[in-house]
């Protein structure tokens, strides 16, 4: 063997691992915590106020709701059932956001049948003393109420009843993840403030979170899965428009904490 072929093979292995380290490094395991720490909001260790996040709503114009995925001009309808997935997922992340905060008391309304199921066990007398009672429930002073107006996902992500299975839906999901780098994704959220005794409006706003960009790794982590998004949510994670939900997000829960009157923080 001469030594020009003896120099292409060793560059070839030289490049060869160095794919492969990149590769590991892209696919490796990882775990992150989010803190909230992008809301921005100063600390806060005073009294909190107590707080019930309602069932968001679907508005968005029915113009709005088709989304493009993979080559072409297919176009997939979100469907009711789609929707619902969304605002719950949605509220859920909105009510993390709240607790992180640190500046209210966020009472549980999603799973109140949870509730009611454990209730039940106690005054069937399969519990306790312990067991949680009816009439134990603290009540909620704030009502915080979201519309979703807005939905524009640049991207059809990877999933979560967007896109195909298998390895055309992949494709189209690496595909949507790289071309969603070069197209606007938004949300958009009427979010209401309410006291809950007296149904008054306290606060309202129109909030909205936008994004273009799109990094290799995040396109790459199309072909991977769900992320940390919650409900129906899980085909827009590691695009752009998870980026958006979160920033849409973000800004309403410093809207709720800039405008929560001061008198309500006394717990």
């Amino acid at each position: 063997m001469n030594k020009k072929a003896m120099l292409r093979i060793l560059l070839s292995l030289l490049v060869l691992f160095s794919f492969s380290g990149c590769m590991e490094s892209m696919v490796k395991p990882e775990a992150k915590t989010d803190t909230g720490e992008e809301m921005g909001l100063p600390p806060y260790s005073g009294p909190r106020a107590r707080v019930a996040v309602a069932d968001f709503e679907w508005k968005v114009d029915e113009s709005s709701k088709t989304t493009k995925i993979g080559f072409g001009s297919q176009t997939m309808t979100i469907s009711s059932s789609e929707s619902s997935g969304y605002t719950t997922g949605l509220r859920d992340m909105l009510t993390t956001a709240m607790v992180q905060s640190k500046r209210y008391r966020v009472l549980e309304r999603q799973n109140i049948d949870s509730l009611k199921g454990e209730m039940s066990l106690g005054s069937s007398g399969y519990t306790d003393s312990t067991g949680i009672k009816k009439g134990g429930m603290k009540g909620a002073d704030l009502l915080v109420m979201g519309a979703i107006t807005g939905w524009e996902p640049g991207t059809s992500g990877g999933g979560g009843g967007i896109g195909g299975g298998g390895l055309l839906g992949n494709a189209s999901a690496l595909f949507g993840a790289v071309s969603g780098g070069y197209k606007k994704s938004s949300m958009a959220m009427d979010i209401r403030i309410v006291d809950t005794h007296t149904s008054e409006v306290l606060a309202a706003t129109r909030v909205e979170g936008v994004a273009k960009d799109i990094s290799l790794g995040g396109a790459l982590a199309g072909f991977g899965g769900s992320g940390g998004m919650g409900g129906g949510l899980g085909g827009y994670a590691k695009t752009p428009m998870e980026k958006a939900i979160r920033t849409c997000l973000y800004n309403a829960t410093k809207f709720i904490a800039e405008n929560t009157p001061q008198e309500y923080m006394k717990y």
